[in-house]
């Protein structure tokens, strides 16, 4: 099967169209796992077993104040010796180490504060999970969100062969580990099929959706991106782009590839549509996100 520039997958309230030959193999969904991780979360919020608004045992912040980045936790991509130990291929640090060089404890600002985008904030939320559910983080996803949805080709890779067995290879190497909140792969057409029911099906009740769609606002123009105005909801980028009104969903970005999947409630006929690419800014599948969108 002959790769396409980019790979697209759009649905049409229950109708997918526009799909390209290769929408159906596996690519590596990078932060598209945040919106996955912030709707697991919000279902153990239904279930009782989480609440959003309550500080977390031991911590100065609430589950809320994780999914949203308004914890003020560091970053580990800032640090240089993560970049250096990728570049080496070394073997991931463990989460501990990794928190520890991070200086976890030593907050960028008070929760509530602020904004500042955090992986480590996601991997309290994914440890979060792993605690109240019992199981690892891909039986604990399978159960509240894959078999829910009927998602059959999601899975969580931990090894680079797992992204060796992806559509574009994994020539580089990258070890899935560096991702410590979790690196989901799945097929272009899962990704929007995830995204449209998260959105507009039943899976969340209003009250949670309504939680997760409500931004904190960030800014606006992004220059070489659709955004004109952008936010962030739990787990979720929202915000006016051209041409097609609000969008809703999460970007991602890793070591050879960018994707975008967003929903677009404000168009006369609402859809969602993913977008995967083998370049290096996220640009380029957010503005083909938009152009499928907005396509007769």
């Amino acid at each position: 099967m002959k790769l396409q520039k980019i790979t697209t997958a759009k649905i049409t309230g229950t109708v997918e169209a526009s799909l390209t030959e290769d929408a159906a193999l596996l690519f590596p969904w990078w932060s598209v796992t945040k919106t996955v991780l912030a709707t697991t979360a919000l279902q153990l919020v239904a279930q009782g077993h989480l609440a959003l608004d309550t500080k977390l045992p031991n911590s100065p912040y609430s589950l809320r104040q994780l999914l949203q980045h308004q914890a003020g936790l560091p970053e580990y991509s800032c640090l240089a010796s993560y970049h250096a130990a990728v570049d080496r291929r070394d073997t991931p640090w463990s989460p501990q180490e990794m928190l520890q060089r991070v200086k976890v404890y030593q907050l960028d600002f008070e929760p509530g504060e602020g904004w500042s985008y955090s992986n480590v904030g996601y991997l309290l939320v994914r440890q979060l999970i792993e605690q109240v559910t019992g199981t690892d983080i891909e039986t604990a996803l399978q159960t509240l969100v894959f078999d829910p949805l009927q998602l059959s080709s999601v899975r969580l890779a931990r090894n680079p062969d797992d992204l060796a067995n992806t559509a574009w290879g994994n020539d580089a190497g990258y070890h899935p580990g560096w991702v410590y909140h979790g690196l989901l792969v799945g097929s272009a057409v899962d990704a929007a099929r995830f995204m449209n029911q998260v959105l507009v099906g039943p899976l969340l009740s209003p009250k949670l959706r309504a939680a997760m769609t409500s931004p904190y606002e960030i800014g606006n123009s992004i220059a070489d991106r659709p955004w004109q105005t952008h936010g962030y909801g739990l787990g979720v980028m929202m915000g006016q782009v051209a041409d097609a009104g609000l969008a809703i969903g999460h970007s991602g970005c890793g070591p050879g590839s960018v994707c975008a999947v967003y929903h677009f409630p404000e168009l006369d006929i609402p859809c969602t549509t993913a977008a995967f690419a083998q370049v290096g800014h996220e640009g380029e599948t957010e503005w083909a996100a938009v152009r499928l969108a907005t396509a007769p």
